[in-house]
């Protein structure tokens, strides 16, 4: 005779349920999350018991809930695992590089992905100085990101100016930058394999970064230097082709074939 399940099993079911469903609409209409009313029609379950599941996976980091809509979805801490699985090739090819390249410049050295509306670090290499930020496993907003330059790199302008105003609909303080940087950083990405931004989350420092594309030719991740800042124009753009051209190896070591249309020499810019 086979045992029922005790309920423990039941209950880790139909959170796994819940998990499923907010991760199988991460995107088009959905990207704000889900309802708590949808969920339980969804899934064929009471409202109540729907919502109290949800505010114990909350409570754990797993979900997270828009203070604005109250939709739900993924929590970061969920990503954060998810970065030493899923990301875990990524992440481990990855590795030998950013050491080279903090060793090299002797400067923070950070791998990032997008996820939702969020960049989340999935592996940072530190310099020799004695003070470093943990950045690893920590997921900050897209428009608040250096390494998001990279990113959306891809992203027409006009998509880059919709997710833009989505996030500040009252427009980007001058701490943020405004649009027409942020497209030129995206323009300086495809020209020259990397960009600059003085909009970094710490006093005193630049962002360096460079997009990593798969077997695609499709950005994947991106490589971000956190530069403390120089007056030297000429040694912060020398960095910047340090960093364009470790992506670019990266890139071939993840299955880029060299000399296709994305694996482009990186030059130096102004």
């Amino acid at each position: 005779m086979i045992e029922n399940p005790s309920a423990s099993s039941v209950g880790l079911r139909r959170d796994m349920e819940i998990l499923e469903l907010l991760a199988g609409h991460g995107g088009g209409r959905d990207v704000d999350g889900l309802g708590v009313s949808w969920i339980a029609q969804r899934l064929g379950r009471e409202k109540s018991q729907v919502s109290r599941a949800l505010r114990s996976l909350e409570s754990e980091g797993m979900v997270e809930r828009d203070p604005v809509t109250r939709r739900y979805r993924l929590g970061w801490r969920l990503f954060a695992l998810a970065a030493r699985t899923s990301q875990s090739r990524l992440v481990q090819v990855a590795a030998p590089f950013l050491r080279r390249l903090a060793m090299i410049i002797d400067e923070d050295s950070h791998l990032c992905v997008l996820r939702g509306d969020s960049v989340l670090t999935v592996l940072s290499v530190p310099s020799s100085r004695a003070y470093h930020r943990i950045w690893e496993g920590v997921a900050i907003p897209v428009i608040m990101a250096a390494a998001s330059r990279s990113l959306l790199s891809d992203w027409d302008d006009d998509q880059m100016r919709a997710i833009l105003r989505a996030k500040l609909p009252g427009g980007l303080s001058a701490e943020l930058g405004d649009e027409k940087q942020w497209l030129a950083d995206a323009a300086h990405v495809r020209e020259h394999g990397y960009t600059t931004t003085d909009v970094e989350l710490e006093d005193g420092v630049l962002g360096v970064s460079a997009p990593v594309r798969d077997h695609r030719g499709m950005v994947a991740a991106a490589i971000s230097v956190s530069v403390a800042r120089v007056r030297d124009e000429a040694r912060l753009h020398e960095m910047g082709r340090l960093v364009g051209e470790t992506a670019r190896q990266l890139s071939i070591a993840l299955g880029l074939p060299p000399g296709s249309s994305f694996d482009y020499p990186v030059t130096s810019g102004p």
